[in-house]
């Protein structure tokens, strides 16, 4: 098992079709959830731009985990599909704050997967990798829109994530928004070094 994040701009047109083809089987297949921007077997949507980092497991050539990192200084999708679960708190935009989307780890090779969104193990290998990347640019929290079931994962991993919103019935889905703080309680949950962070 592999793990590695660039921006789209860094990957070659196999590879990021690669991503949006797992996407696709994922959340449109065997999710179901009703995304406007996917077709041709592709789920690609507007916040996948040349700046967009994504954050790839991959095992013998393929993709079982998978995250998007947005900054927030740029629409991201809690600020432009989901503004109504913050209600009047205030939508982040900061630097120092990015988005985490499109969080999975489904293994599609596996004929006895569930419709579920993503295992313990694939989360800690996905999630360790999005927290690298983000403290490499200076990023002190995450913030993402989730199933409510992320919330136990969240849990088991030992991260330190708490509520950003209540839960509301969005798009047929129950969903809501959470905050991940990238201190020490995470890196050590996550088993990232501070010093490795502060030299990168």
């Amino acid at each position: 098992m592999n793990t590695s994040y660039a921006t789209a701009s860094q990957l070659k047109v196999i590879d990021l079709n690669q991503i949006f083809r797992y996407r696709y089987s994922v959340f449109v297949e065997r999710l179901h959830w009703t995304l406007p921007c996917a077709g041709a077997g592709l789920e690609v949507d507007q916040f996948d731009r040349d700046d967009t980092y994504h954050v790839c497991v991959r095992d013998a050539g393929a993709t079982i985990g998978y995250a998007r990192l947005l900054p927030t200084t740029e629409p991201y999708l809690l600020s432009e599909v989901f503004p109504q679960l913050m209600d009047k708190a205030m939508i982040p935009r900061s630097p120092a704050v990015w988005e985490l989307s499109r969080f999975c780890s489904v293994d599609l090779r596996s004929a006895g997967e569930s419709r579920r969104q993503a295992d313990y193990w694939g989360c800690q290998a996905v999630l360790r990798t999005a927290v690298q990347c983000a403290l490499e640019h200076g990023v002190s929290r995450l913030v993402a829109v989730s199933a409510v079931a992320m919330e136990r994962i969240l849990a088991r991993l030992g991260v330190n994530a708490s509520r950003a919103s209540p839960t509301m019935r969005l798009h047929g889905h129950n969903v809501y928004a959470f905050w991940i703080d990238l201190d020490d309680i995470t890196k050590n949950a996550l088993g990232i070094s501070s010093i490795a962070a502060k030299a990168a």
